[in-house]
């Protein structure tokens, strides 16, 4: 593998980028690269399509880089959309480890590290390191109907799959569930 230094003008979007990049990452992609730097590189193909960092690109576009380090792929068809695919799909599995993460976003906050700058909002970080129990946001009229009635369970789950898990059975079994 052998890492090249190419022109940001002269790289491609791949045009058939199953993923999304909403506003909420492309500013994490950019305050970790106007902070720490590049620390890993894009993967392209033989004509400069980016297959693996299509959101490392946009943000390297954003902060008007010249140039970026990119290894060449030398996957074609079926298997360079594979990977593509493949790359997105296995970092989304991956889970915390609630503890340790709890543990290091304190100890990052008590250096003076702007957490914000690592992709987390004000009210992920609260609710991670312990300031408030997290409450979904509800309609007012909704919870106000729920507390009338009784009928509004908050259940605090301690990973995203848990969340996940849980809402899917609740829905499938014909709750009203909102996250």
């Amino acid at each position: 593998m052998q890492i090249e230094t190419i022109l940001v003008a002269d790289l491609h979007l791949d045009p058939s980028n199953a993923r999304n990049h909403p506003t909420k990452n492309l500013d994490a992609i950019k305050g970790s690269l106007a902070k720490f730097g590049q620390q890993k590189t894009i993967v392209i193909d033989a004509n400069n399509v980016v297959i693996a960092g299509n959101g490392t690109l946009e943000a390297a576009k954003a902060l008007k880089w010249s140039t970026i380090q990119c290894v060449r792929s030398c996957l074609d068809g079926t298997d360079k959309m594979a990977f593509a695919i493949a790359d997105n799909r296995t970092s989304e599995l991956a889970t915390w480890e609630d503890t340790v993460l709890r543990d290091s976003l304190t100890a990052l906050d008590e250096a003076g590290v702007d957490l914000n700058s690592l992709g987390w909002d004000d009210e992920d970080l609260k609710q991670w390191l312990g300031e408030k129990e997290f409450v979904p946001d509800l309609p007012d009229d909704d919870e106000k109907d729920a507390k009338e009635k009784n009928l509004l369970l908050i259940v605090k789950c301690n990973t995203d799959d848990d969340l996940q898990m849980l809402f899917l059975e609740l829905n499938d079994r014909g709750f009203q569930v909102k996250i």
